[in-house]
């Protein structure tokens, strides 16, 4: 909470106009700088791609940690909004924010999802980027990689707008989600070239899917 009370006034000016979002995401960027280095974390990216400045890009990555989110605001290096789930704005400070800077989704709310790809696209519009962690959650322990879900394939290929996948390595061992566990230290990011959806029709998201997935798993195998 310290992080969000230090970085709040230029948040909150960042939420006063909507086209001034960009201001925003320049705090929240601050802000998960100053999680990752003040928890001791080390961020360190391999770029095997590099993002063309101003491009809208859906920005996918397994889901693993709290961590997860700060790590990709600093690595994504620029705007874009996540599409999270609704819970996370019932925390106190945190989901004031978190409301205004996410496209909230109730997962087990039909009309929840459909809203996602008109506030997606309205995103898109203002030149924004898009952030979905495509396992739909964090998911068990035992398990290193879920099967993906179609929502980001589905929008990227609507939207015609690349996938950018990537990798976080160490997130899960340095900052689980368990009780006593993990340790300060490298947090290793592959950032994987870049997946074109132009001229992709919807009945190949499914192909999309398993590639981005494979390209994601290809890292943590490695």
């Amino acid at each position: 909470m310290v992080g969000i009370t230090l970085f709040s006034p230029l948040l909150f000016l960042g939420t006063v106009r909507e086209h001034w979002y960009k201001i925003y995401f320049t705090g929240a960027r601050w802000w998960g700088m100053f999680v990752l280095f003040g928890m001791g974390f080390m961020p360190k990216v391999e770029r095997r791609t590099q993002y063309v400045p101003g491009a809208s890009y859906m920005f996918v990555a397994n889901h693993v940690s709290m961590i997860d989110i700060m790590l990709m605001l600093y690595v994504a290096n620029r705007p874009f909004v996540f599409v999270g789930k609704k819970e996370l704005a019932k925390i106190p400070i945190f989901g004031f924010f978190y409301r205004r800077g996410c496209i909230l989704v109730d997962r087990n709310d039909p009309a929840s999802r459909r809203s996602v790809y008109a506030q997606a696209q309205k995103r898109l519009s203002e030149g924004l980027g898009i952030c979905i962690f495509p396992e739909g959650g964090v998911p068990n322990p035992k398990i290193d990689l879920a099967p993906f879900k179609d929502g980001a394939f589905r929008l990227a290929v609507e939207h015609q707008i690349p996938i950018a996948p990537m990798t976080f390595v160490d997130n899960k061992r340095r900052f689980p989600y368990s009780f006593f566990v993990g340790s300060p230290g490298t947090l290793r990011v592959v950032c994987h070239p870049v997946i074109e959806t132009k001229g992709l029709g919807l009945d190949g998201r499914r192909d999309l899917k398993d590639q981005t997935r494979a390209l994601i798993e290809s890292a943590l195998l490695a």
